[in-house]
């Protein structure tokens, strides 16, 4: 496994090796422009304080940050009155692009969020964040504007989860039963890449834009496989975030997010060529028996494809 070794050395940094006062003077240097985009969907417990010590921290106090957008994927709580107390622009997914319909899932929400945005770097936190830093999002800008050859950036961390839970400690368990050794088995070039669905990462515009998007959980597998396809592995860079927290999902909902990642995979040619995958997922409980539960299926096809892209970007940047 010698490539991803040199790569892991190479690319790999640590969030603390971009102090704020040097990654905001290689933003100024490069003209570009950064948007921080936390999609959410009934985070009311924990989206106000995320966008307030963005807002705080990086975008009233230092100005790295030009604007903080708050996707709201189908809430049925507080979480865009919250996001917009905490003073975030908010938008219900729903409502953007609405002659293309809308699914429910995290990829609709960040691909959405490309036509009423405004940066050229985008970098993409979880709403459920309760152990973090605006740091974070320094770490990802860091290699965006210092490197020029890099395109997407992920981060990884050490993941902390409630006291007693299976996956204290390790990447996740999505990410160690399914996504990490499809990546091994398939794509061993990504073989170092430490959080393959880490949901901070950050990325060119002009990178995502071009892509298709899967509109679930599968969009950050997606992303990556897809810029190493096409790009190479030299177009990402991974950073160290340090130490994160987060809410647990129950496992039943994992199994779904499983699924997800099985049909990326496999709709990118490398699972069961020519076959078919179910695009719902059966499970059983003790208790309550069998459900049939639907796995997302649908990928959004690459913005700038779409003839509304060009004028709602123009108009996301006045």
């Amino acid at each position: 496994m010698d490539i991803p070794t040199s790569w892991f050395r190479q690319s790999t940094s640590s969030s603390e090796a971009w102090p704020i006062d040097r990654v905001l003077a290689a933003k100024r240097a490069s003209g570009l422009t950064v948007t921080v985009v936390i999609p959410a969907r009934n985070e009311a417990a924990t989206v106000g304080q995320v966008v307030r010590r963005i807002l705080g921290e990086l975008v009233e106090g230092a100005g790295l940050v030009d604007e903080v957008v708050v996707m709201d994927s189908d809430s049925d709580d507080d979480t865009a009155r919250t996001a917009a107390a905490a003073g975030a622009t908010v938008h219900r997914t729903v409502d953007v692009v609405p002659e293309a319909g809308s699914f429910p899932g995290k990829g609709e929400a960040l691909w959405k969020s490309l036509f009423v945005t405004s940066g050229d770097l985008l970098v993409f936190l979880d709403a459920d964040l309760t152990v973090w830093s605006p740091q974070f999002v320094v770490g990802l800008l860091g290699p965006l504007l210092s490197q020029p050859e890099a395109l997407l950036v992920k981060g990884h961390y050490h993941r902390l989860s409630p006291p007693g839970s299976a996956d204290d400690e390790d990447g996740g368990r999505v990410t160690e039963l399914v996504a990490r050794p499809l990546l091994n088995l398939l794509w061993p070039d990504l073989a170092g890449v430490v959080q393959p669905l880490a949901g901070e990462w950050g990325v060119r515009r002009s990178l995502l834009e071009a892509l298709p998007i899967p509109v679930g959980y599968g969009v950050e597998l997606a992303t990556l496989i897809d810029t190493f396809e096409r790009h190479g592995l030299n177009a990402l860079a991974q950073v160290d975030l340090g130490r994160r927290g987060h809410r647990n999902q129950p496992v039943r909902d994992l199994g779904v997010m499983a699924a997800e990642l099985l049909g990326v995979v496999h709709r990118r040619g490398a699972l069961i060529p020519g076959g078919a995958l179910s695009p719902s997922l059966r499970q059983y409980d003790p208790v309550t028996g069998w459900t049939v539960r639907p796995v997302p299926t649908a990928e959004r096809p690459p913005a700038v494809s779409e003839p509304s892209y060009a004028g709602r970007r123009l108009e996301a940047t006045r």
